[in-house]
């Protein structure tokens, strides 16, 4: 069984805390590894490493800080399918879901590899007489990242290229759960030829988040998780003067209008509810059907539904893997049963399903009739439920969604193109879909939320990953006339 240390100084370092958590594989139950947790000592050793090497890497000109990216870009190019198959070990989710987080991963290291033009400034020239005034981005120092188990090599990577091509150091906590992929990631950045302590990782707990938070030399820190804890690391992080970017849960809803083309709608239900278990926050977790369109949409879901595959996700037949661990997957299958007891409609029920061996598998489950104030619509589900809420009017729709406390993600089902226009002006939500059910935005645009979605004032990779992992500096400069120069310039004396 194998133990994932931290990476430290360019060197694995294992714990000394006497603290360990097991590390899973979910489709058979069986414990694979443990992560040996992080001291106090062990962070601060983190951060004395990446604030050591910032003092010669935010100097690296940014033709070799280019080389660099595109070295490391090409190692995980080349070690794609190793990246994918440990994600499916640790996480659970079908090999063709890993494989797309790691193209994902890949586009925002491309993304950063573009930082000679990224960091470009601005120059006026002669704004008084005698007088220019340019503008530059400078890094910030040391900077550190916490990321969630459901996308733990993609999550890394919102952060990770950004902040150094900027001329950052960093720290990265991953998830303890799944921490294989981001550690194959920081080696290969490593091999890539980047200095040691640009980039350390620490596996941890709320010891290493909290030691992270409060530390001094911390400038700035970058968080995905949960909403609940997305609003403590933004006070905790604020409250000890950093800059803080913290994206929290969701609860994206699919409108889908009668027009609406419905073997496109059901598909892409199937497909935004089901893949990866669910556990994603950009996942379709609420399909409101608008007026008669309801009865035939949720028998086009349930017929796609019971075509599904379910298993192991090394298996190339498997179209959705198991839930992380076997207490969330017990969690999950209770929200189908408060579902059920608050009147909801169970169409087909995941608890149903059958499987060998003792992993973490849970089945699909459609509930037709849901309200708003039953729990399956309330809370952040995290797994494989969709719920149909019905309504009778495009109005009803767009206030459903403005009146829930999360913005993640909003999609809207037409053939209508002024209604989809209209979806995307009232849309209470940071990323919006017109026809496209999880509308995660490419590499060089941001992802980020509105509500409870996300804390702070930047969104997360691409250009707003420039401007979170940077500051301005605006320089004025006069010079003397040239006519009045000491140095014989040539000019003639009446210039």
């Amino acid at each position: 069984m194998k133990t994932i240390h931290h990476l430290i100084d360019g060197e694995s370092v294992a714990s000394t805390s006497g603290r360990t958590t097991p590390v899973f594989n979910p489709a058979t139950g069986e414990q694979t590894g443990e992560v040996g947790l992080a001291t106090i000592e062990e962070v601060d050793r983190a951060v004395a490493s990446a604030k050591a090497a910032f003092e010669t890497w935010h100097t690296f000109s940014v033709a070799k800080r280019t080389k660099l990216m595109f070295n490391w870009r090409n190692l995980v190019v080349d070690n794609a399918d190793e990246i994918a198959a440990r994600l499916t070990a640790e996480h659970g989710k079908v090999l063709s879901d890993s494989g797309g987080e790691v193209a994902r991963a890949i586009e925002n290291i491309e993304y950063a590899c573009g930082l000679a033009e990224h960091l470009k400034g601005r120059y006026s020239e002669q704004a008084s007489t005698g007088v220019d005034v340019y503008s530059v981005r400078r890094p910030l120092g040391v900077v550190a990242g916490i990321t969630p188990f459901n996308f733990p090599a993609m999550v890394p990577v919102w952060m990770m290229p950004n902040a150094i091509a900027c001329g950052n150091t960093f720290v990265l906590k991953p998830s303890e759960r799944d921490p294989s992929a981001p550690r194959f990631i920081v080696e290969l950045f490593q091999e890539a030829g980047f200095p040691p302590g640009v980039l350390n990782m620490v596996n941890g707990d709320k010891v290493a988040v909290d030691r992270l938070l409060e530390h001094p030399d911390v400038k700035a820190l970058s968080f995905v998780g949960s909403t609940p804890i997305a609003k403590y690391v933004y006070q905790t992080g604020t409250s000890h003067g950093k800059r803080i970017q913290a994206l929290g849960g969701a609860k994206n809803h699919m409108v889908v209008l009668p027009d609406a083309d419905i073997d496109l709608a059901a598909d892409s239900a199937v497909s935004a509810a089901y893949g990866s278990a669910g556990e994603r926050c950009m996942a379709i977790s609420v399909a409101v059907a608008v007026g008669d369109v309801a009865d035939p949409l949720v028998d086009a879901i349930k017929v796609r539904m019971e075509k599904l595959t379910i298993g192991p996700g090394t298996d190339s037949s498997s179209e959705m893997g198991p839930l992380i661990t076997r207490e969330h997957r017990d969690k999950v299958a209770g929200y189908i049963e408060a579902g059920a007891d608050a009147g909801a409609t169970v169409v087909v029920d995941g608890r149903d399903a059958r499987f060998d061996g003792d992993g973490f598998f849970l089945g699909v489950s459609l509930l037709d009739n849901v309200t708003a104030d039953m729990t399956v619509y309330t809370d952040e589900i995290f797994g494989p439920v969709l719920s149909v809420v019905r309504v009778d009017t495009y109005q009803e729709a767009a206030e459903l969604i403005a009146a829930n406390q999360w913005g993640n993600g909003a999609a809207i089902f037409t053939r209508d193109g002024g209604a989809a226009r209209r979806f995307q002006e009232d849309a209470d939500a940071g990323m919006i879909g017109i026809n496209v059910p999880i509308p995660v935005p490419v590499g060089y645009h941001s992802f980020g939320g509105w509500k409870d979605s996300a804390f702070g004032d930047t969104t997360i990779y691409g250009p707003e990953g420039i401007h979170f992992y940077t500051r301005p500096k605006v320089l004025t400069s006069r010079w003397p006339d040239p006519a009045g120069s000491t140095v014989n310039l040539g000019f003639p004396t009446n210039q």
